[in-house]
């Protein structure tokens, strides 16, 4: 852990300078400067008092948050071929938050899942390759190629292929379904 560097980060955040933490430490502008730039190294109790002036624990203080990925790539995605239909997961995990990002290959003559009502669901699709159908509810649209689609999840959907050639959508969903 770079504790100079956690030292800024919590002052800044608390939006404090060097010399207003300074003080509230009873330590020189010149040596918190020296602590933030790892030139210097505090004892343990000049630390304590700092983690204190910040208003944190030296629990918190030394608790690493992990980077979350923000970037995924092929070599993250889960391929699940089920039939006729095949669901690639594009983002790890995402049944963890709030929407779930897919791509669904639909083969020539086929469908995907029936989706279920969802009170709070919502669905926004985009046709990528192909033409498909939107069945929402007794209710059919046709969405062709570069085409968008957006529902609030409130009737039984799911997408059909009537065509010969293969459908490729983009289909986000909140919450998470798949």
């Amino acid at each position: 852990m770079d504790i100079g560097q956690r030292i800024r980060q919590l002052r800044v955040s608390n939006d404090l300078t060097q010399e207003e933490l300074a003080s509230r430490c009873e330590l020189t502008k010149g040596f918190l400067s020296q602590l933030e730039n790892n030139l210097a190294t505090p004892s343990l109790l000049t630390l304590m008092d700092i983690v204190e002036a910040l208003g944190t624990t030296m629990a918190i203080f030394f608790t690493e948050e992990e980077d979350e990925q923000l970037v995924f790539d092929k070599d993250d995605f889960f391929v699940d071929e089920s039939g006729d239909v095949v669901i690639t997961y594009i983002v790890p995990n995402a049944q963890k938050n709030q929407m779930e990002p897919i791509i669904i290959e639909l083969q020539p003559d086929s469908r995907s899942n029936i989706i279920s009502p969802k009170e709070d669901g919502e669905t926004f699709g985009y046709v990528i390759k192909g033409s498909i159908n939107l069945v929402n509810g007794k209710n059919t649209y046709r969405v062709k190629q570069g085409g968008t689609f957006y529902l609030k999840c409130k009737k039984e959907h799911y997408l059909e292929n009537k065509t010969k050639k293969i459908a490729k959508v983009l289909w986000i969903c909140t919450p998470p379904l798949f």
